[in-house]
């Protein structure tokens, strides 16, 4: 089965063979978590890097009324806190949203990985900065999006990145994320979101169903979402 994190590595760096082995190596002992289960959590001593090879999972904060908030979504190929060893103790949580392997990778493992493959660095420190970029686009949804053209942001950025590894077909991709995953991650109530999918299926600019999603009208969806992916460096000009 192909290393996704080797692929995404390779979109965003040259990679040479001994970079992709040496990457292939570092992961090759993933550990299988459930769904709900949690990698680390809040308060725990940070550990080593988290590196998804299949499987959805966020992170996470839980507020004192109870309520969780998503920060993120993390997707096969995505690696999480490259520099997390640095703090004294996890500010927020992470957990398997699916069934997930998820490899692990010591902080001295991944220095020496990176300072004995360059290209391997950069495309790490690349990486990162498509993490920044997400981050800030979450941000600026959570503060000045209406609720369509947040929910419809979110869908264009999954797209994209499911497309990035390979996980999208004829314009359709696996989204395992119940409405109230989606809702947490969106700052709304879970009815609250299910009107507005069925808003964005009424235009005709995709449809959610279960496990997937399907891109109807790209263009459309787009332009609800006021969408412009420069920071995931890619262009989203069509669905395939």
């Amino acid at each position: 089965m192909a290393n996704r994190f080797v692929e995404k590595l390779s979109g965003l760096a040259e990679l040479t063979a001994a970079d992709k082995a040496a990457l292939e190596k570092a992961t090759a002992r993933p550990r299988r978590y459930v769904a709900r289960q949690d990698l680390i959590r809040e308060g725990d001593e940070p550990g080593p890097m988290f590196v998804v090879l299949e499987g959805w999972v966020c992170r996470y904060k839980i507020l004192p009324s109870g309520t969780r908030q998503i920060m993120a979504f993390l997707m096969p190929g995505d690696a999480c806190d490259l520099h997390i060893k640095l703090l004294a103790e996890m500010d927020h949580s992470i957990q398997a949203l699916t069934t997930a392997m998820i490899a692990t990778v010591s902080r001295d493992e991944m220095q020496a990985l990176m300072s004995g493959h360059p290209n391997v660095a950069s495309a790490m420190y690349s990486a990162q900065l498509v993490d920044e970029g997400i981050m800030r686009a979450w941000i600026v949804s959570m503060g000045r999006r209406s609720s369509p053209e947040r929910v419809a942001h979110l869908m264009c950025e999954l797209y994209l990145r499911a497309r990035n590894i390979g996980l999208t077909g004829n314009g359709e991709f696996a989204l395992p994320l119940s409405q109230l995953v989606l809702a947490d991650a969106l700052g709304m109530t879970a009815v609250h979101i299910n009107r507005v999918l069925k808003e964005l299926r009424l235009t005709g600019a995709m449809a959610l169903k279960r496990g997937s999603v399907t891109i109807l009208d790209p263009v459309k969806l787009v332009q609800i979402a006021g969408f412009d992916e420069n920071y995931l460096h890619r262009r989203m000009r069509h669905a395939s």
